[in-house]
């Protein structure tokens, strides 16, 4: 099984992804601060998140067809907290909305089916 997840990339397409600057590899943590851009004194976020038609510059790939995180070991916190519907058997109103923005039903228990 192929996970959704590298078919989609919605929510790197849909949702702003701000972050604490501590979680930057400036202020000691592991998500490059070259990915990112000032938001505020305390946060930042991914550059191309903070626009009318936010895309993750991390974003590879097309939304839909082929898409995956190509910093995927040095994300940030809101990408990990964003769970996949039903990937551990529970709803994600995030990723259904993404995943309708996008042209793409929503994803279902069977998605996760072996």
């Amino acid at each position: 099984m192929t996970h959704p997840c590298l078919r989609c990339g919605a929510c790197c397409a849909t949702y702003r992804v701000a972050f604490h600057w501590m979680e930057t590899d400036a202020g000691g943590g592991i998500v490059p601060a070259a990915l990112t851009e000032h938001l505020d004194p305390h946060r930042v976020n991914m550059h191309g998140t903070n626009a009318y038609e936010p895309r993750c510059r991390s974003l590879v790939g097309e939304v839909g067809k082929a898409a995956h995180c190509g910093v995927y070991d040095v994300r940030p916190s809101p990408c990990h907290d964003l769970q996949p519907a039903w990937e551990n058997g529970t709803p994600s109103p995030q990723c259904d909305k993404a995943r309708l923005r996008h042209g793409m039903p929503p994803l279902t228990p069977a998605d996760f089916a072996l």
